[in-house]
């Protein structure tokens, strides 16, 4: 791509409404954040013909791995033909992306499979998926002149948002339910010197509260809903297919909260498509925890009277789960806002939207942890999600599966604490019986104590659980 269709990439873009019976068309510089037609959901398209063929992508994509220039240092920003901005835009960005893809072989055998990667997101600078889509949001925001940015948030977005918002020197504001994040969460915004309004009622509340704020024209909103963030969030595609070689996956399983982040790998993988860098979408499969589950629900009713398999027919409501309840509170969410966008992005695929239990979640949470790479609760719902569509045939034993982790294991230390001490519990439930709790062990101060520990360690590792086949 030339040096000047670069430098009119945002002129050539437009914000468009999903709804396919409105289609409504808006400028990139419109701070519009759902269609003021329809109400439908927004996304930005960008004019792909102008990026240049598949091959010279692909090694352009490449050569700026090795550069010291701050666009190219960006796991986002890398990938900036794809992204609505000018090249003459001052970014703001923390170096966010270049996050890693491992091998995880005691969670593969732990699933029934031969093979599993995992995208582990949660490395990048605040500890999750978010800061993909906050560097193009406050960048955005920056541009639009806005005085101060806010987020409804469960812990994450809320973290991504301060730290972007303290380095573009922006005020913050994030709205969030009271008792419901974690502390470390919680500690992130406030170094970042973000202003934390605690409110009475779930993260849905704190989200309708946020769209009647970003009503002033000096506030600008920085969650899902807002376009901007996916057109960030969706390089976590390209970036993912290049470490993979170009060697396209069958299978991509992300969590689903908010639906934000399954929208935009969607979006990611239909440019792909669309520019030939791929020639076929991955299996979208979207897990959700039980008792926060409404896209799932949605889905398994859908499943037994399909209307639409590409996602070209979606319903008109999603019935929102009114008290959501989970451990995974990052994706404690009973309405989501970007439901329709994952929705459509799962069907089009051939994926599937699914829910696990707390007992499902905890233990794939341990067991990547067995693999030295530890996640949030959030982020495991992935691992359970395989496992269940494995036993189910769903998911091939040799078909090739990345599972996508959005939050690093240090964003709810009280969960790993609790499970492995036995004391994890939803509510009045009976605490969960964790398959691989390691629990501190007092000894005495002796060789002997401590080698005859080490060797009962050794046999009870022998006899970890394995899936079943």
């Amino acid at each position: 791509m030339s040096e000047r269709a670069t430098q009119t990439r945002a002129a050539s873009a437009v914000q468009r409404c999903i709804i396919p019976e409105c289609n409504s068309a808006y400028g990139v510089q419109e701070r519009i954040y759902v269609c003021s037609r329809c109400g439908g959901p927004l996304e930005i398209q960008c004019r792909l013909e102008t990026c240049g063929d598949a091959d010279a992508l692909r090694k352009r994509w490449a050569e700026r791995a090795g550069s010291n220039d701050p666009r190219d240092r960006s796991g986002v920003w890398r990938y900036r033909e794809l992204l609505p901005f000018d090249e003459s835009v001052p970014i703001v960005t923390l170096m966010e992306g270049n996050t890693p893809l491992y091998d995880a072989p005691r969670s593969a055998e732990y699933c029934g499979l031969q093979g599993l990667r995992v995208k582990h997101l949660g490395c990048n600078p605040t500890g999750s998926f978010k800061d993909a889509g906050m560097t193009t949001a406050v960048t955005q925001a920056a541009l639009l002149g806005a005085r101060t940015v806010v987020c409804a948030s469960t812990g994450n977005t809320a973290a991504s948002l301060a730290a972007y918002a303290a380095r573009a020197g922006m005020q913050c504001a994030i709205i969030v339910p009271q008792g419901q994040i974690t502390a470390a969460k919680l500690a992130q915004s406030m170094d970042y010197g973000a202003a934390v309004l605690e409110i009475e009622g779930n993260f849905d509340e704190a989200m309708r509260l946020v769209q009647e704020l970003a009503d002033d024209a000096s506030i600008y909103l920085a969650n899902s809903i807002n376009p901007y963030r996916v057109e960030g969030q969706k390089t976590v595609a390209f970036e993912l297919l290049q470490q993979c070689g170009w060697k396209l996956p069958q299978h991509v399983a992300v969590p689903g909260g908010n639906m934000g982040n399954s929208s935009a790998l969607a979006k990611g993988f239909d440019e792909l498509l669309r520019l030939r860098l791929i020639d076929r979408l991955p299996r979208l499969h979207v897990i959700q925890a039980e008792g926060s589950a409404p896209v799932a629900r949605m889905f398994s009713e859908m499943a037994k009277n399909r209307a639409a398999e590409n996602g070209s027919e979606l319903p008109d409501y999603l019935a929102p789960v009114e008290h959501p309840q989970t451990l995974a509170t990052a994706i404690k969410i009973g309405s989501p806002i970007s439901w329709r966008k994952s929705l459509r992005g799962v069907l089009r695929s051939g994926g599937s939207v699914l829910a696990v239990s707390e007992q499902e979640i905890a233990d794939a949470k341990a067991i990547i942890g067995r693999d030295g790479i530890g996640c949030e609760p959030a982020s495991a719902t992935t691992v359970a999600g395989i496992r269940r569509m494995i036993a189910s045939g769903d998911i091939g034993r040799s078909d090739s599966v990345v599972a996508v982790l959005t939050g690093h294991v240090l964003k709810d230390p009280d969960y790993v604490n609790r499970y492995h001490h036995g004391t994890l519990a939803l509510g009045s439930a009976a605490p969960i019986a964790g398959a691989f709790a390691n629990p501190p062990e007092r000894v005495a101060a002796k060789k002997s104590a401590i080698l005859e520990s080490i060797e009962r360690r050794t046999q009870s590792r022998e006899r970890m659980p394995r899936a079943k086949n």
